[in-house]
């Protein structure tokens, strides 16, 4: 079963043009320590944040966004707004080309095209498939992202454009680096299916048929955040480095200076 997070006063604001925005202090790691509020934020993309909004972000005293987003993403929704003062980090976690069609039937709701693609559980194989093929693509950004991190970028938001996947993926990746229990780290993980915080899909026909209920149901492995996807990602850390561990010392070349400098940086004191 998996744990709940820590109760702590809720701090969480009603942000109006970002979505699934939370931050993640108060985790548990493995030795009694927790990750230390204000330090480490996730979001969905920047785009349509309103004044309120920025002002609001403005307040934590970030240092560093990282968008996951590729140029698809970009010229899809538009590139974040700015934020004085804080530097933004273009970091994308799949190819600006791939995907570009999908997405467009996606947007279209040809019923025929998305069941070609996503019925009998294709869409929920897209999805798992997507999470091994970020743990074993991307070890050169998660890398960078890391050393990032301990050397001068936190506050941090880590966002991509829902939130949940390339930057769902990162932040279990920089938890279990920082020492996160995994069963915080995947309860962190599904608080992205709240329904406040779920991706809004831009369709190009609002009529009844594309929000059909065989349409929705289509998409909706898009659109969740299953256990199954995360673990998937697990699971290939160790089954191609043995463990996490190996993963994040060999796979992501982790030096135990840099591990360590990671966790001054986004953990409470001892």
């Amino acid at each position: 079963m998996t744990q709940q997070l820590p109760r702590v006063p809720s701090t969480e604001p009603e942000l109006t043009g970002v979505r699934n925005f939370r931050d993640v202090g108060g985790l548990p790691t493995t030795d009694g320590r927790r990750v230390r509020h204000g330090r480490l934020f996730r979001s969905g993309h920047l785009a349509h944040a309103t004044e309120a909004d920025a002002a609001f972000l403005d307040t934590l005293g970030l240092h560093t966004v990282f968008d996951f987003r590729n140029a698809a993403d970009v010229r899809l929704e538009g590139p974040d707004v700015e934020l004085p003062g804080v530097r933004l980090v273009s970091m994308p976690l799949s190819d600006p080309a791939a995907g570009a069609e999908f997405w467009r039937m996606v947007r279209e709701g040809d019923l025929d095209q998305l069941r070609s693609i996503l019925a009998e559980g294709r869409g929920a194989a897209r999805m798992t498939d997507s999470y091994r093929s970020m743990v074993l693509e991307r070890t050169g950004e998660h890398g960078r992202l890391l050393r990032a991190l301990a050397e001068d970028s936190v506050p941090a938001l880590m966002h991509c454009a829902a939130g949940k996947d390339r930057a769902g993926l990162s932040i279990a990746v920089t938890l279990l680096a920082v020492g996160v229990e995994r069963e915080a780290v995947e309860a962190d993980y599904l608080v992205s299916n709240d329904p406040h915080r779920r991706y809004r899909v831009r369709r190009r026909d609002d009529s009844p048929a594309a929000m059909a209920p065989e349409v929705m149901e289509l998409l909706a492995p898009l659109f969740d955040a299953r256990l199954e996807y995360l673990r998937a990602a697990f699971e290939t850390m160790e089954r191609t480095w043995g463990s996490v561990e190996g993963y994040l010392g060999r796979g992501l070349g982790l030096a135990p200076a840099t591990r360590e400098r990671l966790r001054e940086r986004l953990l409470d004191k001892e």
